[in-house]
């Protein structure tokens, strides 16, 4: 037995990348993560879109280290101290104000599916309504209300209850025949015969990283906004994965212009991989009772630190801004050479979130496994991992960005092979 065998029998079975990358990693810096037998290793997964600014950035563990060090506060559940009240003011700053946001901010429980609970209770408490629309192909959070607005089957299974309360629509060019949902609300929430309810929200994301890197268009993202505008019903941007800079902007809606109701952002939203998570949403909606939505960890102090650094040192201009869009394009040129050698094979994305599809079951695995053999981390998404998801560093350097490109290419000509 080795090593990792020995350990990882003590770990639920529940674990899913240590099955795929079965090296025990012991530290990373930037672009790369380095395993206990000496193994290095580029990284276009970066935590899942956790680590949108690279591993144990200098320019944020400096503040984090002094924070530390002089016995900064680290719990506080939703106490106001100085690490919030900068992060807060920074936020307003830096991101809010610029794009002329007046939302307030709420700190819930510190991953992605407790803002997306958050959002999803909000919208039914503002509302009194109880449906929330949702789209084929979303990814919400594995808690039981984002589950409930998550369509992946083996996700679902996993509830053990119903998951009631959700209108489910074709997302932006769903299916084989590229169909858009958006005719089919507007008739449903239109007439009053069709046995549908109005709804209390719609979530959706911009997105759709889990789903399989499916890209919504700016004009389908205009249209739903502004049925929802007509129809009063909230809109709800997932922005956990797309955010933070992903496709450019901080907020991934950003280019198609519209303003939504509430935003649930995560991941990337600390800068350096510390759990943390917003429900941002419109000053009027803001009718919680003290307490109403809480929880032990809402407040840390360590994440605000690293959040405010990642703020100021990225979002004080748009120089990352430039930088990412200059690097989509980059990935762009390379994938479009790649895949036209193979029928069947299709790239999309925005900025630096991109995935490649593969129409045979089981070849996008197959290439993530032989890209990690030559010492690339890719993962997989879509409901049957027919797509190999890239989610590089956006500081990444265009000369690591091309020897990780380069690495999938070979990877790729040699599953297809």
């Amino acid at each position: 037995m080795t090593v990792i065998d020995d350990v990882a029998c003590l770990e639920s079975e529940v674990r899913v990348y240590s099955r795929s990358w079965p090296d025990i990693f012991t530290r990373a810096s930037g672009d790369r993560i380095h395993a206990a037998d000496g193994s290095v290793y580029l990284d276009f997964f970066m935590g899942a879109g956790a680590l949108n600014y690279g591993h144990a950035n200098p320019l944020l563990k400096a503040p984090l280290i002094d924070y530390l060090t002089a016995d900064g506060i680290v719990h506080s559940l939703d106490m106001m101290t100085e690490a919030k009240s900068d992060f807060l003011r920074s936020f307003q700053e830096l991101v809010l104000r610029p794009r002329h946001l007046d939302y307030k901010v709420q700190f819930t429980g510190p991953t992605g599916t407790n803002a997306v609970e958050a959002a999803l209770k909000l919208a039914r408490k503002v509302t009194g309504r109880e449906t929330v629309v949702a789209f084929t192909r979303s990814f919400h959070g594995v808690s039981l209300g984002a589950l409930a607005v998550t369509a992946n089957a083996d996700k679902r299974a996993g509830a053990g209850v119903p998951l009631d309360h959700v209108l489910r629509i074709p997302y932006d060019g769903f299916g084989q025949h590229g169909v858009s949902g958006l005719d089919l609300l507007d008739d449903l929430i239109r007439d009053t015969g069709s046995g549908i309810s109005l709804p209390a929200a719609v979530i959706v994301e911009t997105v759709q990283g889990e789903g399989g890197v499916n890209i919504a268009g700016a004009e389908w993202l205009q249209r739903l906004a502004a049925m929802c505008s007509k129809w009063d019903i909230l809109l709800v941007v997932d922005d956990i994965q797309a955010g933070c800079g992903r496709t450019g902007g901080f907020f991934s809606f950003e280019d198609a212009g519209i303003l939504p109701d509430i935003v649930c952002l995560s991941k990337s939203i600390s800068g350096y991989g510390l759990p943390m998570a917003l429900t941002l949403f419109r000053r009027e909606l803001d009718v919680w009772n003290p307490g109403e939505h809480n929880g032990t960890f809402r407040g840390s102090n360590p994440a605000f630190v690293t959040a405010t650094a990642a703020l100021r040192t990225y979002w004080s201009d748009e120089v990352l801004h430039k930088e990412v869009v200059a690097k989509g394009e980059l990935v762009s040129d390379y994938l479009t050479a790649v895949c036209s050698r193979y029928p069947g094979v299709v790239h999309r994305g925005r900025g630096l979130f991109w995935g490649v599809e593969f129409a045979e079951p089981g070849l996008a695995r197959r290439v993530s496994a032989a890209a990690y053999e030559d010492g690339l981390l890719v993962e997989t998404s879509g409901p049957d991992d027919e797509v190999v998801k890239l989610l590089p560093s956006l500081l990444i350097s265009p000369a690591d960005l091309r020897a990780g490109l380069r690495i999938l290419g070979g990877a790729i000509d040699r599953t297809m092979a």
